[in-house]
């Protein structure tokens, strides 16, 4: 038995099932949201809108009769048989809204997290390591001191040379290596070469 407590604290303890609780709670108030501002603000908007175009009151009287019951001179609904287009026009709405609030905020989260890759990156390139602090202590200098930045800055300068050194010995040793071992088709290449000359 302690063996499945444990097991289930582990489950329901995971980093992903905590997430999706919160976004499943999270989201469901922010239906509530999105049905308030599309049936409080935009409905009434639209409703207007159709009521000048179409002459309906509201998008709830906006159908398509495919079968239309009249009892006593009245429609009645529940045995008529219509496309409800208030309801998918409602629905068409509310999509829209939830897809643009998502946007926003996935948008809003990538810059946040863009910028704090960015300001890691930077702290991390004013920070010394501990290599960098051991020349820093053969060269004197102190974590107090202004000439840590130019140190740092020196040592990022000379990295990015080595760098590009090792870059064009390697790109040389290639040239080398494939003149040592042509490939057929820079034999070819030189068999053409002779031939244009001749």
């Amino acid at each position: 038995m302690k063996k499945i407590a444990a097991e289930f604290k582990k489950f329901i303890m995971r980093g992903n099932i905590v997430d999706m609780a919160v976004g499943v709670i999270v989201g469901s108030s922010f239906t509530a949201i999105v049905n308030a501002l599309s049936n409080n603000i935009l409905k009434p908007l639209i409703n207007y809108l159709l009521a000048l175009v179409f002459g309906a009151d509201s998008l709830s009287e906006v159908y398509t009769f495919l079968k239309k019951e009249v009892v006593d001179g009245v429609v009645v609904l529940e045995e008529s048989i219509y496309i409800d287009w208030g309801a998918f026009i409602n629905a068409i709405i509310n999509f829209f809204l939830i897809a643009l609030v998502l946007f926003s905020i996935v948008k809003i989260v990538n810059v946040i997290r863009d910028g704090k890759k960015k300001l890691v990156e930077e702290l991390l390139d004013d920070v010394p390591t501990k290599e960098d602090r051991k020349e820093m202590k053969k060269l004197k200098i102190k974590m107090t001191d202004a000439n840590v930045k130019a140190f740092l800055a020196e040592k990022k300068l000379r990295l990015e040379e080595e760098a590009a050194k090792a870059k064009a010995e390697a790109e040389e040793k290639a040239r080398l290596d494939r003149l040592a071992n042509p490939t057929t088709e820079d034999l070819l290449k030189e068999i053409l070469a002779e031939m244009k000359k001749q």
